[in-house]
């Protein structure tokens, strides 16, 4: 997570708190205090929120960094931040990548926003806040829109196949030595169509989906090139999953 992208966060913790302590970043982000204390410092000089003893305040006449996810309504937040830092990671310069819809997803799409990144997405509220951000290159894939999913859905399969990525990132309920589970049928067929056209697919769980059947079964281990998750997962899963050749990285 490099500097502005970490200010972007920070200031979204301010969107959801009035107040934040320098703790409370230093969790988050992963960050020493001398680094929490920094940002603070260069946000203050910025106007862009009022540093304080031991944290900062919001300036309500800052404009709002629209996110559907935060600390408040995001189970793992900080955990799903480290993994998406690592997601994050993997992508060079030039890369094409495809990110599907969920919150991990979503604050994948933060990581890489501003990137020499070509992200395709059929998640809208991803879409949205690249677009927003000034991204510079967004693929939407095509379809209706699903509006109770916040994905575009395509009928034909055909078209799907002009899309193609270095990297698929794809989320899910459940992941076991079996593979990853998902229990929207929707938009599980809608990543389907996509799984032939990337490179590598990467899952980006957090541990508590580890061990975890829910719902169908999306893909088969096999396809799993590499597994980003906590460190508090299922360590006899990870071994399985280890064994049956996928790279895992443990944040």
């Amino acid at each position: 997570m490099n500097e502005v992208q970490r200010h972007n966060g920070i200031l979204s913790l301010l969107d959801d708190n009035h107040a934040i302590k320098v703790s409370t970043i230093i969790e988050t982000f992963n960050v020493s205090p001398a680094t929490a204390r920094r940002d603070l410092s260069k946000l203050d000089e910025l106007g862009k929120l009022r540093k304080v003893r031991n944290g900062a305040e919001r300036i309500e006449t800052r404009k709002k960094v629209w996110s559907p996810l935060g600390p408040d309504n995001t189970e793992h937040y900080g955990e799903k931040t480290k993994i998406a830092a690592a997601a994050a990671g993997l992508c060079d310069r030039g890369d094409s990548v495809v990110i599907n819809c969920g919150s991990t997803a979503f604050m994948l799409g933060q990581e890489l926003c501003g990137e020499d990144i070509k992200i395709i997405t059929n998640y809208f509220p991803l879409a949205s806040y690249l677009i927003e951000q000034d991204h510079e290159c967004v693929i939407i894939t095509g379809g209706q829109y699903n509006k109770s999913k916040n994905i575009f859905l395509n009928p034909t399969p055909e078209l799907t196949g002009t899309y193609a990525g270095n990297w698929m990132f794809t989320s899910g309920k459940g992941l076991t030595e079996q593979g990853l589970y998902k229990t929207d049928m929707l938009t599980a067929v809608a990543e389907q169509q996509m799984l032939e056209q990337v490179g590598k697919l990467v899952v980006v769980v957090d541990s508590s989906k580890i061990g975890q059947r829910s719902g169908m079964l999306f893909c088969t281990s096999s396809k799993i090139d590499i597994l980003i998750t906590g460190k508090n997962a299922d360590q006899s899963v990870i071994a399985s999953l280890r064994d049956k050749g996928i790279e895992v990285i443990l944040v």
